[in-house]
């Protein structure tokens, strides 16, 4: 008799999951059936904001895989627009409520894989009673917002609330649709996953773009007028607003996974091993954004959700589960964006995170150009590097500018990734030519400037 791998969600992590099992073992001898209480399987969240600005043209462009591809080529059992309302880990079945067609399917596991991705942080304040209030988490929302954009009265005023990766992406999209746009965030700076005085640069570009940006303001509520959004109240008054987007966050959606007696650690993630087995729970595996991981820089467990992670933690699971032998061993927190042309880069610990891991650190800013100084199209960008004192371990970094600069991040992670010092790191044997870079590369700029600090002969 066959075994049965239930999967509970069906986006990256849990369809990757299924996919990589399937590839290992035949539906002889192992069934696969996921429920997914959403429309869509394997669809990029990332590319939504690209979508509503109209560069990416059509909702289906961002759909990889859907259930149709997974049923007929690898015998997955794909149910959308079911939703697991419990997990019984005593009679190894879970239960489902079909949100289409009514009623409840019961269906027996030997082997759980829990994807059920994150959840969007909602405030007190806000009001499921007024209309033109969005968050963007998933293709429905974005449909939802499309939907409202082209309505009359045409939304012509928007608040961005939250100055994370989303919001500014949103801000910048719905400048693109011709709206006036406010981006409110309660912090002292939009992008906090980079240090103040890197996010200074992105907010001045977004200012340069016509986007308005008001830090250190509280939101209290939302008013309305015929049931519509009319405006964003703050500590310091009301905004005016046609339409609002929340951009405050998400965090790991694991109230199923609590009732259920798996164990959440801090960050409120699922805990997992590397081969992403729940432990005390056998034949429970875990992937995806409602986990919690390792951070190998601050050796910390860190919620980082993003596709990327995602997609490698269900790998791994299926491979296990398939009978094969993988691990995921951390990240180190890379990530990349674009904010009104200008390009954004980290990886690593923040000064913040250095300090609070317990280091102490010397950082630099260098400034440089992503050519030639001489060749056509040459622009500045900036990086940044956090080195830890005395040795000179590279902790953390991050690069902003207008041209060749997000990628470049990718040359810090991997150094970052193998643990190399700064010193290293000025031998690296990077490409040039001066359509590419200049002869020493920003990247090489910043190391010896590390290096110069850290031997007391340079400025901090």
């Amino acid at each position: 008799m066959a075994e049965q791998l239930i999967v509970v969600g069906g986006d990256a992590a849990g369809m990757a999951a299924a996919s990589q099992a399937r590839r290992r073992r035949n539906p002889a001898d192992l069934e696969i059936v996921v429920f997914e209480r959403g429309h869509f399987t394997s669809y990029s969240a990332c590319g939504i904001p690209y979508w509503i600005s109209g560069l990416v043209p059509e909702r289906d462009q961002l759909i990889a895989r859907d259930p149709a591809t997974f049923r007929d080529t690898f015998d997955i059992d794909v149910r959308l627009r079911h939703e697991v309302t419990a997990i019984d880990l005593d009679r190894r079945e879970v239960v489902a409520r079909d949100l289409a067609g009514g009623g409840t399917v019961r269906a027996g596991f030997d082997n759980l894989v829990y994807a059920t991705g994150a959840v969007p942080v909602r405030p007190d304040w806000v009001r499921d009673d007024i209309d033109g209030v969005f968050g963007m988490q998933t293709l429905d929302d974005g449909t939802a917002l499309l939907d409202w954009l082209e309505r009359d009265p045409r939304p012509r005023h928007a608040v961005v609330v939250g100055g994370g990766y989303i919001g500014v992406e949103m801000a910048e999209s719905l400048v693109a649709r011709g709206l006036t746009v406010n981006l409110v965030e309660q912090a002292d700076q939009p992008m906090s996953t980079v240090d103040a005085d890197m996010a200074e640069l992105v907010a001045e570009a977004m200012r340069g773009f016509g986007i308005g940006i008001r830090t250190d303001l509280r939101v209290t509520g939302l008013e309305a007028r015929d049931g519509r959004i009319a405006a964003v109240v703050t500590d310091e008054g009301p905004i005016p607003a046609d339409v609002v987007i929340l951009g405050l966050g998400v965090r790991p959606n694991t109230a199923l996974a609590a009732a259920a007696g798996l164990p959440l650690g801090p960050t409120g993630g699922i805990r997992c091993d590397r081969r992403m087995r729940v432990p005390g729970v056998p034949g429970v595996w875990t992937a995806g954004d409602c986990v919690e991981t390792l951070h190998r820089v601050s050796g910390m467990p860190v919620h980082v959700p993003l596709g990327t992670h995602a997609n490698k933690q269900g790998r791994v699971a299926g491979i296990n589960i398939g009978g094969g032998y993988a691990t995921f061993p951390g990240v180190i927190g890379t990530a990349v964006t674009q904010v009104c042309d200008l390009e954004v880069g980290r990886t690593g610990l923040r000064e913040r995170d250095a300090t609070a891991a317990g280091f102490e650190f010397v950082t630099v800013l260098a400034e440089s150009t992503n050519r030639a100084g001489y060749y056509p199209g040459a622009r500045t960008m900036t990086v940044k590097l956090i080195a830890e004192r005395p040795g000179g371990r590279l902790l953390g970094a991050q690069i902003v500018g207008w041209s060749e600069a997000a990628k470049r991040i990718d040359a810090l992670a991997v150094a970052l990734w193998n643990g190399m010092t700064v010193d290293e790191m000025t031998a690296l044997d990077l490409g040039y030519a001066p359509p590419f870079a200049p002869v020493w590369d920003p990247v090489l700029i910043a190391a010896r400037k590390a290096v110069d600090a850290l031997a007391g002969t340079g400025r901090r």
